[in-house]
């Protein structure tokens, strides 16, 4: 698990900045952890839990994002059962 401070505000400020989006419509994520090979682990909240759509947010929009701040990142992914 990567606990590499800077690395981890970087995620988290990435999320924090496509959050009003998912806020909007009733929902939210939040960070589960980074793991040693840089996949990003979530959880959906709110609306977003049982959105239809919310994978193409996830890959198209929140894992963009995330990408775009920290290029390392392999993939982000929802964790359902958390």
């Amino acid at each position: 698990m990567i606990t590499n401070k800077k690395i981890l505000n970087k995620i988290e400020g990435a999320l924090a900045d496509f959050r009003p989006y998912l806020e909007a419509d009733g929902g939210d994520i939040s960070l589960i952890e980074v793991t040693d090979d840089y996949v990003v682990k979530v959880k959906l909240l709110g609306a977003c839990e049982t959105c239809s759509v919310s994978m193409m947010t996830l890959k198209n929009g929140v894992e963009l994002a995330v990408k775009s701040a920290v290029p390392k990142v392999k993939e982000v992914i929802e964790i359902s059962s958390i």
